[in-house]
């Protein structure tokens, strides 16, 4: 049994969106692989962005913040989903992550090696272009960025990477994308 956090990064939290239909797949899959699961919307979060490095380094994070790392510590494994925004993250899931990896809580402050070393994760991506032509041909940059600089940094591997492109395109392959999350689920992989 695996401890599970799934994170929907998709700063509209509607449950008709793709991100928001790929999370609960991946929990509907893990719960019935018999893991414990855990889920934050960041669309449903209410919390400020930091505008200076005395937010980052110096003042108590809000409540909803506090209250996920608290899931992070509790996981073995982080799921995070959100679609490509301008080759990237939305902003919102972005501002969510400068807020919970903190100094003192992700990142040691003055030393290197991160904080959440024993946890594994797996970063799903949605976008309208090929994700082969992400990938090769743009260098999926936005996506190294989260996984090297924010995951890495804070000591999780390994960091799995499932990008989904064309995402208007026929719906079996929506269906198929779902089936496969809940096969990811089951073995919280």
């Amino acid at each position: 049994m695996t401890r599970v956090l799934i994170v929907n990064g998709h700063p509209d939290a509607r449950p008709e969106r793709l991100s928001a239909a790929l999370a609960a797949a991946y929990e509907e899959g893990a719960l019935k692989g018999g893991h414990q699961v855990r889920r934050i919307d960041v669309g449903a979060l209410n919390f400020p962005l930091i505008r200076s490095t005395a937010d980052f380094t110096d003042k108590e994070p809000p409540e909803a913040i506090r209250a996920a790392q608290g899931d992070v510590l509790w996981a073995q494994h982080l799921v995070i989903v959100h679609p490509l925004w301008l080759g990237a993250a939305p902003a919102l899931l972005k501002g969510f992550f400068e807020q919970v990896f903190r100094y003192g809580f992700a990142i040691p402050t003055g030393k290197m090696g991160g904080l959440l070393k024993d946890r594994s994760a797996r970063i799903v991506v949605t976008m309208g272009m090929p994700a082969p032509a992400y990938r090769w041909l743009f260098g999926g940059f936005g996506v190294r960025g989260l996984s090297r600089s924010v995951l890495w940094l804070a000591g999780i591997k390994p960091i799995r990477t499932t990008l989904l492109g064309m995402v208007e395109a026929d719906p079996k392959r929506r269906a198929a994308w779902l089936e496969e999350m809940r096969r990811l689920g089951a073995r919280a992989g």
